[in-house]
């Protein structure tokens, strides 16, 4: 199973500041190993965000990502105690979800 999304919403007015961190190895296929193999591609492909069960982000993502990829994001309207929940699935179809509370 893939290491937890650390999630952190913080409030500033009516915006959420939104930042993930997303651990991930995100190999690309192009590396070769000590034996000169190539290291099979493994990435995110999707990721999405919802506030409160409603979609405010989606994007498609490929191997150029870099290993452990960092996203920030705002919402708009948001308030204190609102949940704001992250979501990936990549080329293996191994899912991960994660939620935070906006503080």
């Amino acid at each position: 199973m893939a290491d937890p999304i650390r999630i952190r919403a913080q409030l500033t007015g009516n915006n959420a500041t939104v930042r993930a961190l997303m651990g991930h190895e995100m190999e690309s296929g192009q590396r070769k190993d000590a034996a000169g193999k190539t290291v099979p591609a493994w990435y995110i492909q999707e990721v999405s965000a919802t506030h409160n069960g409603k979609t405010v982000l989606t994007a498609q993502w490929g191997p150029a990502v870099s290993k452990n990829p960092f996203m920030q994001f705002i919402v708009k309207n948001a308030k204190v105690g609102d949940k704001v929940a992250i979501s990936w699935k990549d080329n293996r179809g191994d899912t991960r979800t994660d939620e935070a509370i906006v503080a």
